[in-house]
């Protein structure tokens, strides 16, 4: 079976034959038609994750048909087009995941091939009005903003949210699902055309992160937000405990900038703030996710595809952090 593998990390991927296994019961074999990127993928590259496992297919999101299952019980998804759920095993508990949470396209092998094997309870219906690479942008990065977001965040239509770092897949999936259920969105980048971008899709204003005392702006022009949507932390985060209405959320995914230099808890307490972290989602995330988008015909913000074969290429787009949605590998 041809994948798109790691082998040696700092190194270019490689395409190469790897064996798929038995398909055992419980499992299903999906044909995949598309997979997108996430900064995981490159991030596990660079080694700059846990438990990495060489050689590897990478990828953790995709969109295909079913093949072949592995026990009769599951016969009915047999040639059902779907998208698979990359987080696997999150366990009972709907606050937070288990110990035996596990991502595909690490430890497990995952969608940068023509077919991989997948459990059938991470199966779920492609939503009939996207395409193969739209559908294909969905799973890690919708799961995560609509927890984040949805979740952890529990917006409401007409509240303000501000989304951090316009751009990303999880950011642009938290806009869109923000703008879909009625909130005020306004975002923060260091393009304009990212936020010019952003605005198209709904946001009502934008901020650059990178001009001094930028959110005493955004409170004047935007007011202050309900919820706050970040993944960066990192020295900006103390800009956010500032602009934050009082008894506002924010809600991290990330800290792509690392840990914040300090927090602020006068402000924290007094202005009986909620910092919550967020990772990933549960199956009934990834559920409510797919039907804001069916409800909504919400469809995913693609920046470019590439084919499998170009995988390096996506990869090094990824890397120059000018995407505007997401990366998408047509197989």
């Amino acid at each position: 079976m041809p994948g798109l593998m790691i082998k040696e990390l700092k190194s270019p991927l490689e395409m190469s034959d790897y064996d798929l296994g038995e398909l055992k019961p419980g499992y299903a074999k999906v044909e995949i038609k598309a997979a997108s990127l996430n900064h995981r993928d490159y991030w596990i590259t660079q080694g700059m994750y846990p438990g990495i496992e060489l050689p590897k297919v990478l990828g953790s999101d995709g969109a295909g048909i079913v093949t072949h299952v592995g026990s009769d019980d599951d016969k009915s998804w047999l040639n059902q087009e779907v998208i698979v759920n990359p987080g696997w095993d999150w366990g009972p508990n709907e606050a937070a995941q288990s110990a035996e949470f596990t991502i595909a396209g690490m430890p497990h092998n995952g969608t940068f091939t023509s077919h991989m094997h997948v459990p059938v309870d991470t199966l779920r219906a492609k939503p009939k009005h996207l395409s193969w690479e739209e559908a294909a942008a969905i799973p890690l990065a919708g799961v995560t903003a609509f927890r984040a977001t949805m979740s952890q965040g529990q917006l409401r239509p007409g509240e303000k949210v501000l989304v951090s770092g316009i751009g990303g897949g999880v950011a642009t999936f938290a806009l869109q699902f923000a703008v879909a259920i009625g909130a005020e969105v306004a975002v923060t980048s260091s393009s304009a055309e990212k936020i010019a971008k952003a605005k198209e899709l709904g946001a009502v204003a934008g901020f650059n992160y990178r001009e001094e005392g930028w959110h005493k702006k955004a409170a004047e022009e935007f007011g202050r937000p309900n919820l706050i949507i970040d993944s960066a932390a990192g020295k900006g985060y103390a800009n956010l405990i500032s602009v934050a209405a009082p008894g506002g959320r924010i809600v991290n995914y990330g800290a792509t900038t690392g840990p914040p230099e300090t927090i602020d808890m006068f402000k924290v307490f007094w202005n009986q703030l909620k910092l919550i972290g967020s990772t990933m989602g549960s199956p009934a995330d990834f559920r409510g996710m797919l039907n804001l988008i069916d409800k909504h015909e919400i469809r995913p913000v693609i920046d470019q595809v590439f084919s499998l074969a170009q995988g390096n290429e996506a990869l090094a787009r990824m890397e120059q952090g000018e995407q505007f949605g997401k990366i998408v590998l047509r197989v």
